[in-house]
């Protein structure tokens, strides 16, 4: 990237729906964007596709799973972002999780110890002074434990409490941080699930609210899900245990 005047973006996970319409809305407010993925060729079409500003966007092999390359990827970047957004994301059915480990376990290296990996080391860089905003993509999935899906709720519980205390931390530092509790997105982790169709959110929509993000710690796009949200966090254990 040539540009080192505009504000950057790193978004990690970058291959999802709504990282690439993040990455096609930051370029537009003038962000230079670090596009970090394990799935390169996927992002270059995609650059190529959309006809992307090459001196604004770098794309770069970033695996949530491999926590030993973590730091490496992080002091490789040439150019420290303003805000990071962790983006990777899992989804295994919740009986096929029961039933083998291996998927269980994915899930939490991705949706979970690799976001911790990562963001801790971004978050104890106090050389970088560009930091402004962190935000982290969660699920209402995590906000109550349900019998359908309660061990990927599992991981994005961790997430959003993990979140929540690194608010705390790097508040004197000035330094958001933001979680997003997103309900169905039409996305490709969603591909063969039974969902309720008046209930999907598109990845634009959410992107332009990651994009235009406001002081909130908690955010919830769309007011279907909020009061879904509060729904969830309000009722007592033995309402919540009959949901399925």
């Amino acid at each position: 990237m040539t540009n080192t005047l505009s504000k950057s973006v790193l978004i990690l996970g970058a291959n999802s729906d709504v990282a690439k319409q993040c990455i096609l809305q930051y370029l537009a407010k003038g962000f230079s964007v670090i596009a970090a993925s394990r799935n390169l060729k996927s992002l270059e079409n995609f650059s190529n596709e959309n006809h992307l500003d090459q001196s604004k966007i770098e794309i770069k092999y970033f695996d949530a799973t491999d926590f030993s390359s973590h730091q490496m990827f992080y002091d490789e970047l040439l150019i420290k972002p303003n805000t990071v957004i962790y983006s990777a994301g899992f989804l295994v059915e919740n009986q096929k999780a029961l039933k083998s480990f291996d998927g269980t376990f994915e899930m939490m290296k991705t949706n979970y110890i690799g976001a911790v990996s990562i963001l801790n080391i971004i978050a104890i860089d106090i050389n970088n002074n560009n930091l402004e905003r962190i935000i982290g993509l969660s699920s209402l999935s995590g906000v109550r434990g349900r019998k359908s899906n309660f061990v990927y709720g599992s991981t994005k519980s961790a997430f959003t409490t993990y979140l929540a205390g690194l608010r705390q931390e790097l508040s004197l530092r000035k330094i958001k941080v933001t979680v997003f509790v997103l309900g169905y997105i039409r996305s490709k982790i969603n591909e063969g699930l039974q969902l309720n169709e008046s209930l999907m959110m598109e990845p634009d929509y959410v992107a332009k609210q990651i994009v235009n993000a406001g002081n909130s710690f908690t955010i919830v796009p769309n007011f279907k899900w909020k009061i879904i949200y509060w729904v969830l966090k309000l009722s007592p254990e033995f309402l919540v245990a009959k949901l399925p």
